[in-house]
């Protein structure tokens, strides 16, 4: 039924199931396709509004003729951040049993914020938190909750650092000048001014530099400041850069201060072997984000916080609220609301639930130990290029380069050339990656951790900089 009759907002079932299965098939075709399509398309916004904007309508039309308009001039302008071959950012290539259970997460109108609204994803949140908390190492005493994203998780874990301090007058935050600008948000969030966000330098390895840390802090101290928290990188976004995690905890141990760790792309590398030597101490910090759309294979919104001691959480977002008294049934429970900012919030871990009972661990572990085998060979093959240059070594899935033949040209000519690059792969129909300045030098940036990705797709879009290099060196 369409929107003709007023007040009425229901659909035969007979009609439901026509327009869940267009949508169905129409998705299933995009996953099936989706090499053979270019790995970004958008359009500018005079184009799109000339389609889209207008006034809501007063009379509905027929749901299937409004999910072909959603088709056609809607979805497709996007980031196809599942591509194979889309290397920007990071990117995040979920599961279909991630989408099918966001599909019945959303059916069924979850709201899991308290045990009584919702037992079942409760439990569920339960068993996939333990999961995580088995993954890093942390103590019984943790938990934590899933999120929007690290973001969302940034700003939990300060605001539980905060509280955890007292709520000193004159807080001061540390990070790294490497650090993704959803920490600095969260700090400002959290209560700290923005001058009291001390972005410590970074070294050449593109790690804290634990030296620079000490003075910062002993600095502030006798400023009168009080440090709440030390934020740590476990693969920056920039170059998959990991913080020395260990020292960075004994230094925290001795000065009292929280110690959070920005695992939002590099987390759950933690699941195989060479995941967690690389990541040593993290089992250490306070508190870490992770981001299960990242690198374990889940749809947007899949976020998580994980705290040692899972009282910071409830101490700081613990509030009592007369509209919700009602919930007193299963008050003795986990009530995730008590846990961070969100009260109306999706039902998230089924979907971490339903991909890993379907593919097992041992299939997700090897998918996410392709990624670091990728970028391990690219790093070789770039190596063994004689017109592409590596800008820092590998660290878990990102590859910085360049397009450099060693020829003695200038900063400045070899920024050109790369910056032309860059813009013709941006309109090329085979890949799609980003840059990042490294320590002020423009650098070309592949991040690989698709579980689709092969080392064809790898090896082609270097040979395409390559070539792309040498007409770019030629036309100077």
């Amino acid at each position: 039924m369409q929107g003709d009759d007023h007040g009425v907002l229901r659909m035969t079932p007979e009609a439901m199931r026509r327009l869940a299965r267009k949508a169905t098939e129409a998705l299933i075709d995009r996953a099936d396709g989706l090499s053979d399509e270019r790995p970004w398309d958008g359009d500018f916004r005079e184009v799109l509004a000339g389609r889209l904007a207008a006034p809501p309508p007063e009379r509905g039309k027929p749901a299937e003729e409004v999910l072909d308009q959603a088709l056609r001039d809607v979805l497709p302008y996007a980031a196809r951040l599942d591509h194979p071959r889309f290397f920007g950012f990071v990117p995040s290539a979920p599961t279909w049993p991630g989408v099918v259970a966001d599909y019945l997460a959303a059916g069924f109108n979850i709201n899991s914020c308290t045990w009584l609204m919702s037992s079942g994803t409760g439990q569920l949140e339960l068993v996939v938190v333990d999961w995580m908390r088995s993954w890093i190492g942390y103590p019984e005493t943790a938990g934590g909750l899933l999120t929007s994203g690290g973001s969302g998780a940034s700003v939990e874990a300060l605001v539980a650092a905060r509280e955890a301090a007292g709520h000193p007058e004159r807080p001061a935050v540390y990070m790294s000048d490497q650090s993704h600008s959803a920490l600095k948000r969260a700090a400002l969030i959290a209560g700290v001014r923005r001058e009291h966000i001390r972005l410590v330098p970074s070294g050449d390895d593109f790690r804290m530099d634990m030296a620079e840390l000490r003075r910062y802090v002993a600095d502030d101290r006798a400023d009168g400041l009080r440090p709440i928290a030390v934020c740590a990188n476990a693969g920056t976004a920039g170059t998959g850069a990991i913080d020395p995690l260990a020292p960075m905890s004994d230094f925290c141990e001795r000065e009292g201060v929280w110690l959070h760790v920005d695992a939002a792309y590099g987390g759950f590398a933690l699941v195989t072997e060479g995941g967690k030597e690389l990541l040593d101490g993290i089992e250490r910090a306070d508190s870490i984000g992770m981001d299960a759309h990242k690198w374990l294979f889940q749809p947007y919104e899949a976020g998580a916080l994980m705290v040692k001691d899972v009282k910071h959480l409830e101490n700081a977002f613990g509030i009592a609220n007369d509209v919700l008294q009602d919930t007193v049934w299963g008050a003795n429970h986990p009530n995730f609301a008590d846990r961070g900012l969100q009260l109306s919030r999706a039902a998230r871990a089924l979907k971490i639930w339903m991909s890993v009972q379907t593919f097992g661990m041992a299939a997700i572990r090897a998918a996410v130990e392709k990624g670091l085998e990728l970028a391990r060979r690219a790093e070789a093959y770039i190596e063994a290029n004689p017109i592409l240059e590596l800008m820092t070594p590998v660290s878990l899935g990102i590859v910085c380069f360049r397009v450099n033949p060693g020829d003695g040209r200038d900063e400045e000519s070899l920024d050109d050339v790369n910056r032309i690059v860059l813009a013709r792969v941006f309109w090329d129909d085979l890949a799609f990656f980003s840059s990042t300045s490294l320590k002020g030098v423009f650098s070309l940036r592949m991040c690989i951790i698709n579980h689709t990705t092969t080392w064809e797709d790898v090896r082609t879009t270097l040979d395409l900089v390559a070539r792309l290099g040498r007409e770019a060196l030629a036309g100077e």
